[in-house]
């Protein structure tokens, strides 16, 4: 398996936590050293990340997800019992699909070349969406029936690895953290393990040396 994203790409790391939870075996491309027209050849979407397998492609986190957990079942990266690994699942979707897809560069730049809002105005479409989407995170995670260490388990899995992504991207981009107490302290929780650590940003092999935040 090829895994082609980028170091700072928060879908791709979601799959870098995946692979590892799952001690599965791949390689990392940085879609850096690959020409553009290359990469809209295999993934037309032109989006991160990839997963290529024997040269076919499958786009989309959430896609990606699905196929490494059918075809790799254990450990399982959901409860096993149903309502909870129902709510995993859209506690994943809240944030893959209502927080990450509202904030991403390409939404900022769109709002600020397109429509000419000016930085403190994207700055706050980013913390309202951010803030709507915590919001409702920490509030479902004070609602389980059981207050587990990780999201929805005794160890981390499908929830957890959309979060501490979502967490890091919230802290570059200077929204205010300190109400998610329960989010944090799952943050705390997972950052220490080598399926979290090894996929952060700074240890992918395209990470540069310095940049801006």
């Amino acid at each position: 398996m090829r895994l082609i994203s980028r170091w700072q790409n928060s879908a791709g790391e979601r799959v870098r936590i995946a692979l590892r939870l799952k001690d599965l075996e791949y390689t990392y491309v940085p879609v850096s050293s690959l020409k553009a027209d290359d990469y809209r050849k295999l993934n037309p979407q032109e989006l991160l990340p990839a997963l290529d397998i024997g040269g076919q492609i499958i786009a989309q986190s959430s896609a990606i997800l699905d196929y490494i957990e059918e075809t790799v079942p254990e450990p399982s990266l959901l409860p096993s019992e149903p309502i909870a690994r129902a709510q995993a699942r859209a506690f994943g979707a809240l944030v893959a699909s209502e927080m990450h897809a509202l904030t991403v560069q390409r939404i900022r730049r769109f709002l600020q070349s397109e429509l000419k809002i000016d930085d403190p105005g994207v700055s706050r479409w980013v913390r309202h969406w951010m803030t709507l989407g915590f919001d409702a995170l920490e509030e479902t995670l004070e609602q389980r029936a059981v207050q587990w260490p990780f999201c929805f388990g005794d160890r981390p899995g499908w929830a957890d690895l959309h979060l501490i992504p979502q967490i890091s991207a919230a802290r570059r981009l200077e929204c205010d953290l300190s109400r998610y107490p329960l989010l944090l302290a799952v943050e705390q929780r997972c950052v220490p393990l080598d399926a979290f650590r090894l996929s952060r940003p700074e240890a992918q092999p395209d990470y540069p040396d310095s940049h801006n935040s």
